[in-house]
């Protein structure tokens, strides 16, 4: 508990920790280190049939099997040799309420950084699609991973909501309401939209927290009625330059903004966001992702919309 309060100070102050690793080449990588459970250096790996050349195979880990991902291969790199393997690393994660291994070259250090200190991937680059940011480390850049992406290849992932949870969830957004979504992913911010969307619900995406908290303050300056229609805030909590506790944060000390309903929305551990939901005053927390569960978040959250703003409609 110790370890969890002192990294939700860490966070509630918009900072991060990364794990920096290395793959192929020299480039270096980052990961979240509240998404790290442990390093391995190697495990036995047992083939899967039919999987992707991304899947090197399963391991036991402490009585659990999981799966292992070739990370280079996974974002369009060089496919680890047999012997690179035994020599490899093996980043044990939890993402999207699972667990899993990342095989990686080598494991350098972990830094703390401000998430102002981390910015949007540029275009254009052989692994820009698979980057979510990147930050400067000792004068050198650091990438930042995009699991949601990689999953969503190597994995995939299912988005349409099951039928008797859409029974239950249809007719509850008017045709005016809107939702903002703030995720630095490209793959999430779709998967939330097309869960709104089987809904009837309207988003307005943003690629990070000052975005959506600049979107929001301009609504409330310029077009009051604009605001008004926003039913829910659903935001990421890795974010560069703003993340989703400093964007509640924000928007809770605005008196024009604090009545929002504020979804946080991320693979980052529940203990640990159990806490920080309190703390910043969001109004729920969910695991990514499962389009039923995130239906119905968003159905109670429509449901306590006040009554003046739904009769407005």
């Amino acid at each position: 508990m110790s370890l969890v309060d002192s990294r939700t100070k860490l966070a509630g102050h918009n900072r991060l920790e990364l794990l920096i690793f290395g793959l192929a080449d020299d480039q270096r990588f980052g990961i979240n280190v509240f998404k790290v459970r442990e390093v391995i250096h190697y495990l036995k790996l047992t083939d899967v049939p039919k999987a992707t050349s991304s899947v090197r195979g399963i391991a036991d880990v402490r009585g659990h099997t999981i799966t292992i991902i070739d990370l280079s291969d996974a974002i369009g790199g060089p496919r680890m040799s047999p012997e690179e393997v035994k020599e490899a690393f093996v980043i044990i994660t939890e993402y999207n309420r699972a667990v899993q291994g990342f095989l990686v070259n080598s494991v350098d250090r972990i830094v703390n950084l401000s998430w102002k200190e981390v910015m949007p991937p540029p275009t254009g680059t052989n692994t820009s699609n698979f980057l979510t940011a990147v930050a400067r480390v000792d004068k050198a850049l650091v990438e930042i991973i995009d699991v949601e992406q990689i999953f969503s290849k190597v994995v995939g992932t299912r988005e349409d909501i099951s039928a008797d949870v859409l029974q239950q969830v249809s007719g509850l957004a008017s045709k005016e309401s809107i939702a903002l979504v703030a995720d630095d992913s490209l793959v999430a911010r779709n998967q939330v939209r097309n869960t709104l969307k089987q809904m009837g619900l309207e988003t307005v995406l943003a690629n990070n927290g000052k975005e959506a908290f600049d979107i929001l303050r301009r609504w409330a300056d310029d077009s009051p009625e604009q605001l008004d229609r926003v039913a829910l805030v659903i935001s990421d909590i890795e974010m560069p330059i703003m993340d989703g506790y400093a964007l509640t944060t924000h928007i809770r000390r605005d008196p024009r903004l604090k009545s929002l309903y504020v979804i946080l929305h991320s693979s980052l551990s529940g203990l640990f966001n159990e806490a920080m939901v309190e703390n910043v005053g969001a109004d729920r927390f969910i695991a990514k992702f499962h389009p039923d569960d995130l239906a119905k978040v968003v159905a109670e959250a429509l449901r306590n919309r006040p009554k003046h703003l739904v009769e407005s409609e």
